[in-house]
């Protein structure tokens, strides 16, 4: 091997173009006269004799990012993204992040769908300004009672669609109907079919995730009360998706009301290509592990305090 002449001299003007001039390895060959893989070389041997030292400076959020990827492969999520503890405005800080990562994953003909929930309907007002996508935001399920408008999945869609100035349809019909041949004949209905055609392509989801509580938004949405309530927590239910419920291991069967809710189905979500669960809060834990369980979501935001719940959680505690 030819030996380089230069010594410590030329590895330190070497690492100078590459570290803080940003010159690539092809241009600095060029501007030293040595090859390619010369340069390649130099900036190895830098690093060995402790010429060039790399140190990363640790943010706030540092520390999260290996409980992100923890999680990730303890579940075998796509991506995990959590947010401070913030008990006063949780909804918002996970509202902001869950923009921010539409803001990076979504593309033009992207057709997204929304579920309701409080923490889903503060997304839209966190995307940035002059965000544009020429993507389609649908509900994935029919509007829910008269009580909080604003959580509707309808509502949902058109704040997302306004906030990155795309495009939406919107779903006419009851979330919960419980005469199921009235389900089939409502499909039937041009407006109606038309818009679950969409529905039916979606290829990125964002929902929310609930917990069978008197203060959630299924209580919220006028379609339950006390006792319906507590039937679900006989069946063990511990979250829910679209009003459709599952225990921790992620099973719905036996939760036969999930079959009255107008739109997509727990194991139609299961198939779209990238489903975001956007849940916080020490009482979701539960309800977000039922919800990994089940193959319902494969992209988690939540906050720090429930990730680390999630990520020690074992069966049976």
């Amino acid at each position: 091997m030819k030996k380089i002449v230069g010594g410590n001299r030329l590895l330190i003007k070497c690492c100078k173009l590459y570290y803080m001039q940003s010159m690539t390895q092809n241009e600095i060959s060029k501007t030293l006269g040595i090859s390619r893989p010369t340069v390649s070389r130099l900036l190895k041997e830098a690093m060995e004799k402790g010429i060039v030292k790399i140190e990363i400076q640790e943010s706030e959020q540092s520390n999260y990012e290996d409980l992100e990827s923890s999680i990730e492969k303890k579940y075998g999520l796509k991506e995990v993204l959590i947010t401070n503890d913030n008990e006063e405005g949780l909804t918002s800080d996970l509202g902001c992040m869950a923009a921010k990562y539409l803001e990076r994953i979504i593309r033009n003909t992207d057709i997204i769908g929304v579920s309701m929930g409080t923490t889903v309907k503060e997304i839209g007002r966190f995307v940035s300004k002059g965000s544009n996508v020429d993507a389609m935001f649908v509900p994935l399920i029919g509007g829910v009672g008269q009580i909080g408008i604003d959580i509707h999945p309808n509502e949902v869609a058109m704040s997302l669609s306004r906030a990155f100035n795309g495009k939406f349809k919107l779903l006419h019909v009851p979330a919960i109907i419980s005469d199921t041949d009235l389900i089939e004949k409502l499909k039937e209905e041009k407006s109606v079919s038309d818009v679950l055609e969409y529905i039916n392509k979606v290829n990125i989801s964002i929902v929310g995730i609930g917990a069978p509580t008197e203060k959630s938004t299924m209580m919220a949405s006028g379609y339950f009360d006390k006792e319906k309530l507590e039937n679900l927590k006989r069946l063990n239910a511990v979250g829910d998706i679209c009003l459709q419920f599952f225990d921790i291991n992620g099973n719905s069967k036996q939760f036969k009301d999930n079959s009255k809710v107008f739109g997509s189905h727990l194991e139609d979500i299961k198939n779209i290509d990238r489903v975001i669960g956007v849940a916080g809060g020490d009482e979701k834990v539960e309800a977000i592990i039922g919800a990994i369980n089940g193959r319902f979501i494969n992209v988690l935001i939540t906050n720090y305090s429930c990730a680390k719940l999630i990520f020690n959680y074992k069966v049976g505690e």
